[in-house]
């Protein structure tokens, strides 16, 4: 059975998808840019802040789901500058101290909205 997850505590959707799905046990949390819930602003220009928004707002995704940052499995990590990776794994570190997941990170084109970062999880939290 499907879940879908919706909280006002993360950026609504910006096209035909889910903030989150969860499924079989598994949250998978779509990617997020550094949107500011709330606001529509984008995070733009400090990677540092922008990965730290994009995280907060999968978190929150997460949180709506009764789940947490430790229960992740999987991290893809989009980034448009893959210059930019150490001050980004410097916020992600913050984020997972002691539980590591594992995870990709990329250098691409372009990200929606002209972001710098966009962050996608799964997290596994067993039948329900």
């Amino acid at each position: 059975m499907l879940k879908i997850i919706a909280t006002e505590k993360a950026p609504a959707a910006v096209g035909p998808y889910s903030q989150g799905v969860e499924a079989g046990g598994f949250i998978y949390v779509s990617g997020q840019v550094p949107l500011i819930p709330g606001k529509g602003e984008l995070v733009k220009g400090d990677i540092k802040l922008a990965t730290k928004q994009s995280l907060e707002n999968a978190k929150a995704i997460l949180e709506e789901a009764g789940a947490s940052l430790n229960d992740v499995v999987k991290v893809t990590v989009l980034l448009n500058d893959i210059t930019q990776f150490a001050d980004m794994n410097a916020v992600y570190a913050e984020y997972f101290t002691d539980h590591k997941p594992a995870r990709a990170a990329f250098e691409v084109a372009n990200l929606p909205l002209g972001a710098d970062v966009e962050i996608e999880m799964i997290a596994y939290v067993g039948q329900k």
